[in-house]
């Protein structure tokens, strides 16, 4: 089952964001869940927030992967919010 995790930063904390991103980088490429990912920038081009949308076998397990994540650890976000999510259509417009 796929899920959604959308994470907003804490105001002023991209200073923390860029000292905790290889590890969080490492922990999403070691993961063999994530499906797709990347973060949200606000109009200047920073980065404010992440969405990943994963593979797990449940809610908790998807939670689980999320209070995990270096960038929760490291206290980065404002917002976490986990959900399930179904894929309808890919970047080719094809539909599953």
């Amino acid at each position: 089952m796929l899920f959604v995790i959308s994470s907003i930063d804490r105001k002023d904390a991209l200073e923390l964001r860029l000292a905790t991103r290889q590890a969080h980088l490492a922990y999403v490429r070691d993961s063999q869940a994530v499906r797709l990912g990347g973060p949200f920038l606000d109009e200047a081009g920073n980065m404010v927030g992440s969405l990943i949308v994963l593979e797990a076998q449940d809610l908790a397990q998807a939670q689980a992967f999320a209070a995990n994540d270096p960038y929760t650890r490291a206290g980065l976000f404002d917002s976490v919010a986990v959900r399930p999510w179904k894929a309808t259509i890919n970047a080719c417009g094809a539909e599953f």
